[in-house]
């Protein structure tokens, strides 16, 4: 059987697009972030393909919304016993409370917090998403640094942010690069990826043939970083 694909984005919807021989054009919407995946007969061509999808986009819309909203993790507590990731590695959490200044450490297993006896839930869980963002912004940079060359391309400046549905973006004309935090819950490779994903974009704009082609060069494995973030929920679930 002969079997093509393409991957474009529809109004910010990142489409997967395989042309099989079959006679009709299948729109499916998988979990757990909604990645949109399209079936289509070799006999219609992008634009055609293209036209579908943007009149499926309501339906589309609303199954994403309703598998990312099942998709958020459970309220974090923040006590000791529970898991957090780092790095794509699962820890347990041991908390201490002691006088003095309130911070994160890793060991060898463990995830450790020390904070000040009667420090709120919520301000356990924004010193946890300012541990992530130092992590990130330690290795960053390097990152950047590798790529520039190799790409050709300047990256100004960068910044990190919770987002709801991306794992990172970009605005082509300033160059302005933007990581989600959550990335430093994720293997390392995810975290390159994204960087060189975002980066590619200041040559190519749209996800079409030519941005595929200059990914496969430039990161033969990019498929497989991509699916294994996109197989995974934003923030993980809680684990017991």
């Amino acid at each position: 059987m002969s079997i093509a694909s393409a991957y474009f984005t529809i109004r910010g919807i990142d489409v997967d697009v395989v042309y099989k021989n079959i006679k009709n054009l299948h729109i499916g919407v998988y979990p757990p972030l909604g990645r949109v995946r399209v079936a289509a007969p070799h006999q219609l061509d992008d634009e055609q393909v293209r036209l579908a999808v943007i009149q499926r986009l309501p339906w589309i819309k609303d199954q994403r919304e309703q598998l990312q909203s099942a998709a958020r993790q459970s309220t974090r507590e923040m006590v000791t016993g529970e898991s957090h990731y780092v790095w794509g590695v699962r820890r347990r959490m041991k908390v201490t409370e002691r006088p003095g200044r309130a911070h994160f450490e890793l060991d060898s297993e463990r995830l450790l917090l020390y904070v000040p006896a009667g420090t709120t839930t919520e301000r356990r869980r924004e010193l946890l998403d300012r541990w992530y963002r130092e992590q990130l912004r330690h290795v960053i940079p390097d990152l950047i640094a590798k790529w520039e060359p190799i790409l050709d391309v300047s990256v100004p400046r960068w910044n990190i942010k919770r987002m709801k549905t991306k794992w990172g973006s970009c605005n082509r004309e300033t160059g302005h690069v933007w990581f989600n935090v959550e990335l430093a819950k994720k293997p390392p490779a995810c975290l390159e990826y994204i960087a060189v994903h975002e980066m590619a974009h200041h040559l190519v704009r749209h996800h079409d043939d030519r941005f595929t082609k200059l990914m496969d060069r430039l990161m033969p494995n990019w498929r497989s970083l991509r699916d294994q973030l996109n197989n995974s929920p934003l923030a993980e679930e809680q684990w017991p």
